[in-house]
């Protein structure tokens, strides 16, 4: 074990791999390893010194009035100052696909993170939601309890909630977990019954180009049972939950549950809740599989809290504690919807006979379905898995059943993707461990995955069109007239006429498909779960590599709806906070810092530091991502589809040349990514980055035709170079060339633009690449 990695069986890697059938019971070679006793590192909160503060008082305080002005109307702001978050350092593997909500689970086994609405995160963990085990044995000797260790806060939060009489007995010393994005394993080594080995397994399907299964909202739960002693052993998991999506949502009253149709051996039950503020509802599906040795036994109903009479946590817990099952128990009066200021649950018990020395396999399914999504004032949009399921919020039962017939090929299509590089003797053990659990943020940074569909309802008022006089532009003598003739007519007619007033005026990238392609629908994820932007391009650009190599029809659709943006033109006036004053929206050729907040695709720059439009990095990083994914895609459709975007992009940064010497200049103010440094004149890493657009810039133009483009921006490449060279100082680039006390600094990102640019064209300063590489006078 290496900094928390775990290599189980390291005399198998080798160079190579080989095809074997997945076995559910065994933890990948590497992965992140935890006892379940372990308390965790949690992260402390970020303070700001007393100067800090002064200085940020100005922009505090229009934040402050900003965030409440946004309030007023029912929108939320990028960032919320005053609300404190559930800190943890206990979390694990997420559930669920990619883009239809996901769910957290701790590696003590605590289900948590709720994550199924925009921009809500329901941190705090269920208690109810949880696994356990009951072990009888012909001698008499019982074992019982929740497969997760008590803490002192859940000793708390169980009070009055009936928990507080389940058998929390769990030793974690003995148990540990393994984590490997997007499989998680729990052994429990003799716990509970000192001669039973308990191996879960859990899987959700994040399968690279797979556009079908990776979209969908479930998670499949394997147990395999092996008993070490002497005697048979009478084992029953139990699976509860509780009628919520996190927070104070169950006590709201209102939901139900019911029965789920059994087929194929498939039991199950659904949880049909009935959401708050507008969002839709959300249906749960709890299941398991019945087989010649398995027994499936089902209670679709306890009370966890409130004055009811009804069957409660207690009696369900004492009910399958006693008889192993929930066949005594008639349910056909019992299901009722809940009372307010109450909350309800269900289980679902799977009962097996495992012989002396023998070894028993159950499955369990969570699903759960929200096929739409909401934004803004009632614009909603359907998901992506509702394609294959359907809209109707019925598919959640479909789903859970699906999923474990399937699970297997899944988890062989996760094992190919994933062995080789797990394989590698050439990569430090720790490497792949993080590569994968570092994806984690695929399912977990409130991703949204749409059908690709304009949203149900048309909102925009129309009365705000935008439209070009050619006469005015004197194009007469730009290089590659053509390509500027497109632009014009995309500009004065293409945006406004696409799907009508719906996507008219917007970011709509799907507008930008040609006929027979592929619509792959329009994925979203958050720049982070404290700070609510939608695809934030500055930082997409380095983890964009992810989609591009895992799921490049994502990654494409994304860039279609920043070359749509790049289009856009809106007028509407909003508030800076670092300076108080008042800028378009977004303005003509200008590459939006992002895709939205409260209405993503309609308005986007929701960040509101600084202006954006002025920044120096996000037009080169988008120029350099389309070209780096036309080359990893090879898709040439797109790059034609996209170049008109590309080319405007480029002459929109023309303005930033003030001395005509074919290098950009900052402005002295944060007008990158690094958005607390101010940078003046020429810069090391915007610089670099423009310097390497304009090479993406002038092979992309040849590679859709447009020579004339391709060879303007070949001689405006070679103009920049000689200026960028400047800044070389015999050891690294300064940070610019204002001459200020800064200047001399070392940017460690300052090789960004030649990073990329040389994973797609391989080359950046043909002579000068060795001295940056050797640093001879350091």
């Amino acid at each position: 074990m290496e900094n928390g990695i775990r290599e189980n069986g390291e005399k198998e890697r080798s160079d190579g791999s080989s095809r074997h059938k997945v076995q559910p019971e065994q933890p990948a070679p590497l992965t992140w390893h935890r006892k379940l006793s372990s308390g965790g590192r949690r992260p402390s909160h970020f303070t700001l010194t007393l100067q800090e503060k002064l200085l940020l008082a100005p922009i505090g305080v229009r934040l402050w009035h900003h965030s409440k002005v946004e309030a007023a109307h029912g929108r939320d702001t990028i960032f919320d100052f005053t609300k404190k978050r559930h800190i943890t350092g206990h979390l694990g593997v997420p559930l669920g696909g990619i883009g239809a909500g996901s769910i957290g689970r701790s590696y003590k086994g605590e289900f948590q993170r709720f994550q199924l609405f925009p921009k809500v995160s329901e941190d705090v963990p269920i208690l109810a939601n949880q696994f356990s085990v009951m072990v009888s044995r012909p001698n008499g000797k019982k074992f019982s309890t929740v497969l997760c260790p008590k803490t002192t806060e859940m000793a708390k939060e169980s009070t009055g909630s009936g928990t507080e009489f389940w058998d929390w007995n769990l030793n974690g010393d003995k148990c540990t977990y393994h984590a490997l994005f997007p499989r998680a394993w729990t052994i429990y080594d003799g716990e509970p019954d000192p001669d039973l080995r308990i191996v879960t397994r859990q899987l959700s399907p994040i399968i690279p180009h797979n556009y079908k299964e990776s979209s969908f909202p479930v998670s499949v739960f394997t147990f395999t049972v092996s008993n070490q002693g002497r005697t048979s052993a009478d084992v029953s998991l139990l699976f509860t939950w509780v009628n919520s999506v996190g927070g104070v949502s169950g006590f709201s009253g209102g939901h139900f549950n019911s029965n789920m149709e059994t087929s194929d051996g498939i039991h199950g039950i659904l949880l049909h809740h009935r959401t708050a503020n507008g969002h839709p509802p959300v249906t749960f599906a709890i299941a398991a599989e019945e087989s010649s040795d398995v027994h499936i036994s089902k209670c679709p109903y306890f009370l966890i809290s409130g004055t009811s009479h009804a069957f409660t946590a207690k009696d369900m817990w004492y009910e399958i504690k006693k008889n192993g099952s929930f066949d005594h128990i008639d349910w056909n009066d019992n299901l009722v919807p809940s009372e307010a200021g109450s909350s309800i649950g269900a289980a679902i018990a799977a009962s097996v006979v495992v012989p002396p020395g023998s070894v028993r396999t159950v499955t369990f399914s969570l699903a759960w379905d929200c096929p739409q999504v909401r934004f803004g004032d009632n614009v909603y949009y359907s998901r992506r898995y509702t394609t294959f399921y359907g809209t109707n919020g019925d598919a959640a039962a479909k789903i859970a059943h699906d999923a474990i017939l399937e699970h297997t090929q899944w988890e062989s299509q996760i094992d190919t993707w994933q062995g080789p590089i797990l394989h590698d003797r050439r990569l430090p053990s720790w490497y792949p461990v993080t590569l994968f659990n570092e994806l984690y943020y695929l399912n977990s940074g409130g991703t949204i995955w749409t059908d690709g569909s304009p949203p149900v309802r048309n909102l925009l008022s129309g009365h705000v069109k935008f439209s070009l006089d050619q006469a005015k532009l004197g194009l007469k003598n730009v290089v590659g007239n053509d390509t500027a003739v497109e632009i014009i007519e995309r500009m004065a007619s293409t945006i406004s006429r696409i799907h009508g007033p719906v996507t008219s005026n917007t970011a709509f990238g799907t507008c930008l498909l040609q006929d027979g392609e592929e619509n792959i629908g329009q994925f979203l994820y958050l720049e982070g779960n404290e700070y609510l932007m939608w695809n934030t391009y500055d930082v997409h650009f380095y983890s964009s590599f992810a989609l591009v190599m895992l799921y490049p029809k994502l990654e494409l659709s994304i860039q279609r709806d920043f070359a749509a943006a790049v289009m856009l033109h809106d007028p509407q006036k909003r508030k800076i906070m670092s300076d108080g004053k008042w800028v378009p929206r977004k303005v003509l050729g200008a590459v939006p810092h992002d895709i939205g907040l409260n209405n993503p695709w309609f308005e986007v720059n929701a960040y509101n530091l600084f202006n954006t439009d002025r920044w120096k990095d996000l037009n080169p990083k988008f120029v350099l991502q389309v070209y780096r994914d036309f080359v990893a895609t090879g898709d040439l459709n797109f790059a034609k589809a996209v170049w008109p975007s590309v080319y405007i992009a480029m002459a929109y940064m023309e303005q930033f040349d003030k001395d005509g010497d074919g290098m950009i200049e900052n402005e002295g103010f944060p007008d990158q990514t690094y958005d607390a440094w101010s940078v003046t004149g020429v810069s090391a890493y915007c610089g670099g980055l423009w310097v390497a657009a304009l090479q993406a810039a002038s092979a992309l133009a040849r590679e859709v035709g447009d020579t004339a483009s391709g060879n303007y921006f070949w001689i405006k490449y070679q103009k920049a170079k000689v200026v960028y060279d400047k800044l070389w100082n015999g050891c690294y680039y300064n940070y610019d060339n204002s001459g200020s006390r800064a200047s001399a600094s070392i940017h460690a990102d300052q090789l960004a633009g030649q990073w990329l640019v040389e994973s797609s064209l391989g080359y950046f300063f043909p002579l000068d690449c060795q001295s940056m590489w050797s640093f001879p006078n350091c």
